[in-house]
């Protein structure tokens, strides 16, 4: 017969389990409406409105926190990109597809996240991503396959923004969100290529 664990081991392992279950279910409630109240999201994560403001204290907290996981997942989807292997231009356009896949799960998410935190914490949040983008388009400028007539900082932006824009195309209806993700590849593949 085992040993029963201690008491604040389970209360850990209870409160892991909550926060786990509180942050899929707000990634699910906001890529469904960026509205949702926080009653509602804890009652898709099946705990009460206590449990939930015990580990995340306001609204913003929860979106922060869902952002971070999203992001999370971006890395793996980088990783799984193979971002280190070919060219840096092919390496960012197949990057670039991967993180529309996971921006396109969670486009709500991404509403929620400007009326409540804003672009520029928005930005922050995705600064250990963005380094990964300026490392390819750097590794690109040196190997002769990325343009030099402009900064670099300028081509991580262009990156960042044509994903996010194509969030707002899909959403707006002027984009199908089936050719988001080559859509944006080759508009990358444009803006990305040495001149002349």
């Amino acid at each position: 017969m085992g040993a029963t664990p201690p008491s604040g081991t389970r209360r850990r392992a209870d409160a892991e389990r909550n926060i786990a279950a509180i942050l899929a279910a707000a990634i699910g409630a906001f890529a469904r409406d960026p509205d949702v109240t926080m009653t509602d999201i804890a009652r898709a994560a099946g705990v009460g409105r206590v449990t939930l403001y015990g580990h995340f204290g306001s609204r913003e907290v929860l979106i922060e926190a869902a952002i971070k996981e999203v992001l999370g997942e971006l890395h793996a989807a980088m990783d799984d990109a193979g971002i280190t292997v070919g060219p840096a231009p092919q390496a960012l356009t197949r990057l670039a597809r991967e993180g529309w896949q996971v921006l396109d799960r969670c486009r709500g998410l991404r509403t929620a996240a400007l009326k409540a935190l804003g672009e520029a914490s928005l930005r922050r949040q995705h600064a250990h991503v963005l380094a990964r983008v300026d490392e390819l388009v750097e590794r690109g400028r040196r190997e002769g396959d990325i343009r030099t007539d402009v900064p670099a900082a300028w081509l991580t932006a262009a990156y960042y923004g044509l994903i996010h824009t194509a969030a707002d195309e899909v959403d707006a209806g002027r984009l199908d969100r089936a050719a988001a993700g080559e859509t944006i590849a080759a508009t990358l593949r444009t803006v990305l290529a040495v001149p002349g």
